[in-house]
């Protein structure tokens, strides 16, 4: 079986998509993760870890955390939080390891910084592209495989919620902080196509795994 590594996993979003791919995938994450979902779970920090370890595996995948770029960072939440810059760092990490690598990383702040450090993204994945609940723009950037782009498909209406004062219906929930009617806990299992976890913030920080899935089928049909 091919195995792949999900450094900063939390509790395997990018995990579980690939294990659907038929991937067997080690998740690594700084922090404990009792809800992990993958094969195997090493507590450590990641880009220790890539320097560190020779991982026997096909593929290395991470999701560093954004908050250091994100703009509630740079604006509600300016000067109150101190983020680790963790972008540039697991780039050289996966550059050195001499193995094919993905690199995720929503829109914005994030997005502007990689094209600085190294180009556009190759693909990138929404969630209307495979009927979920949430819209959830990401971002990849590829090292050693071709991975097709996905035509952009129209969004189906808008995020329910409050705007404004005004309660809005949608198609989709804004799976992320509390309160604007932002949805339950089921409603994001659902939206996001992840039942293993009740842990909303888990949850609020995971990669949907249709994304890895498309990924990972893509990567083995290429091996």
């Amino acid at each position: 079986m091919f195995k792949a590594t999900d450094f900063f996993s939390g509790v395997g979003g990018i995990s579980y998509g690939l294990q659907i791919a038929g991937f067997e995938v080690t998740g690594i994450d700084i922090e404990f993760q009792p809800d992990y979902i993958g094969d195997y779970f090493v507590q450590s920090d990641a880009i220790k870890y890539a320097y560190d370890h020779d991982c026997d595996c096909i593929v290395h995948l991470g999701s560093p955390p954004c908050q250091h770029d994100c703009m509630l960072t740079a604006g509600t939440n300016a000067g109150l939080y101190e983020y680790p810059d963790l972008l540039e760092p697991t780039l050289k990490a996966f550059q050195s390891s001499n193995k094919p690598w993905i690199i995720e990383q929503p829109p914005g702040k994030a997005t502007s910084r990689m094209r600085e450090l190294l180009r556009s993204p190759d693909l990138t994945l929404c969630g209307e592209m495979f009927g979920l609940g949430v819209i959830r723009h990401r971002n990849f950037w590829i090292e050693g495989f071709d991975i097709p782009k996905i035509d952009h498909i129209p969004h189906r209406g808008r995020v329910s919620g409050m705007r404004h004062g005004q309660w809005y219906e949608g198609p989709y929930f804004a799976v992320y902080g509390e309160g604007g009617g932002k949805g339950t806990v089921a409603q994001w299992q659902v939206a996001m196509d992840i039942d293993w976890t009740e842990n909303r913030k888990s949850i609020a920080e995971a990669i949907p795994p249709a994304y890895s899935q498309y990924i990972g089928e893509e990567i083995m049909g290429q091996l």
